[in-house]
C-alpha cells in the first residue's frame, strides 16, 4: 500500500499511515501523484488501484488512467466538494450557514446549495453566511466558491427532494422537522446527514462513515468508499457427475437459445461419456 501526499506531509497523516501499516509514503500530490502511482517511477511503485478525492485535475487524471489498458483502477470520481442542504422554516439559519461554509472553504471550485420552501429562511441563511464568512481564515477561498453556489426557494419540500435527487450531491444535509421521514425519498446522495445536530464535519472526522464520496452526480451510480473497494473476489465451482447431470439440460437449452453450439457441445459430450460409463 502506497500513500502520496503533498509536501510537507503533516505529522498527523504520517501517524495515521503508521497506524494503518502503510510503509511507503511519498511527498507528491495532484495529478502528478496519480500518474506516478498509475505508471510507476524510479521511486514510486506502480499500483493496481488508486483511492482518494482531489481537485478537478486529480479527478480528471484518475478518470484518464482508469480508461487506459496500462493504467490503474480507481475508486470513483471524487472531485471538488459539494454540499446541498434542505431546510424548512424550523431549521437554525446559523447552523445551515456553517454547513454551507464548511464545504465552501475547501476550494474555489466547491459548490454549496441551499434548498428551502421558505423564502425567509433563505434570506436568514444568506445573512448568517456573510456574518460567519467574515470570521474565516479562508474567507477569500470560500467567497470564490459561493460565487457559483445557489440559494434556491422551492414551492415545497417535495420539490426540494426532487431537485436534490436530480443533482445527486456528495453531501446532503436535511435540516427539517421530519428529517428522518424524508430519507426514504432520497435516491442519490453520497452521504446523508439528518437534523440540526448532524453537521457534515461529523462525517469527515468522527461519526464513522467514510468521507470519500462520489461527486459530479456520480452518486446515481456510485457509493461511498468502503472496505469492499480494497478487496476483489473470484468464484470457484466444482461439479460432481450427478450435479453436472442435474444442470446439463438447462445448460444445453440456454446455449442453444444463444446459438453458442460449442457451449452446448461441451455439455453434450460429457453427458454421452457419463451414459457410457453407466
Amino acid at each position: 500500500m502506497v500513500l502520496c501526499s503533498p509536501p510537507p506531509i503533516a505529522d498527523e497523516i504520517l501517524y495515521a499511515a503508521q497506524l494503518c501499516g502503510v510503509r511507503e509514503v511519498f511527498q507528491v500530490g495532484g495529478a502528478q501523484a496519480i500518474a506516478a502511482m498509475a505508471f510507476g517511477t524510479d521511486s514510486v511503485p506502480r499500483v493496481a488501484k488508486i483511492f482518494g478525492p482531489g481537485n478537478a485535475f486529480v479527478t480528471e487524471a484518475k478518470r484518464q488512467i482508469s480508461q487506459r489498458l496500462d493504467g490503474a483502477a480507481i475508486d470513483m470520481p471524487a472531485g471538488p466538494s459539494e454540499v446541498l442542504v434542505i431546510a424548512d422554516s424550523g431549521a437554525t439559519p446559523a447552523f445551515v450557514a456553517s454547513d454551507l461554509l464548511s464545504q465552501a472553504e475547501h476550494g474555489p471550485d466547491s459548490q454549496v446549495i441551499l434548498l428551502t420552501p421558505d423564502a425567509a429562511m433563505a434570506q436568514a441563511v444568506a445573512v448568517a453566511v456573510e456574518q460567519q464568512l467574515a470570521q474565516l481564515p479562508r474567507a477569500e477561498t470560500a467567497r470564490q466558491a459561493l460565487a457559483s453556489s445557489r440559494l434556491i426557494v422551492a414551492k415545497d419540500l417535495a420539490e426540494c427532494i426532487a431537485i436534490s435527487n436530480q443533482y445527486g450531491p456528495e453531501h446532503l444535509i436535511i435540516q427539517t422537522r421530519n428529517a428522518r421521514e424524508l430519507v426514504d425519498s432520497i435516491t442519490s446522495a453520497g452521504s446523508v446527514f439528518l437534523g440540526d445536530w448532524s453537521p457534515e464535519s461529523a462525517g469527515d472526522y468522527a461519526s464513522g462513515t467514510n468521507h470519500v464520496l462520489p461527486t459530479y452526480g456520480y452518486t446515481a451510480t456510485c457509493s461511498s468508499l468502503g472496505l469492499a473497494d480494497f478487496q476483489k473476489r473470484m468464484t470457484v465451482q466444482e461439479l460432481t457427475p450427478q450435479g453436472f447431470m442435474n444442470l446439463a439440460a438447462t445448460i444445453e437449452t440456454l446455449a442453444t437459445a444463444e446459438q453458442l453450439i460449442a457451449h452446448k457441445n461441451a455439455v453434450t459430450l460429457r453427458v454421452a461419456a457419463l451414459k457410457e460409463q453407466a
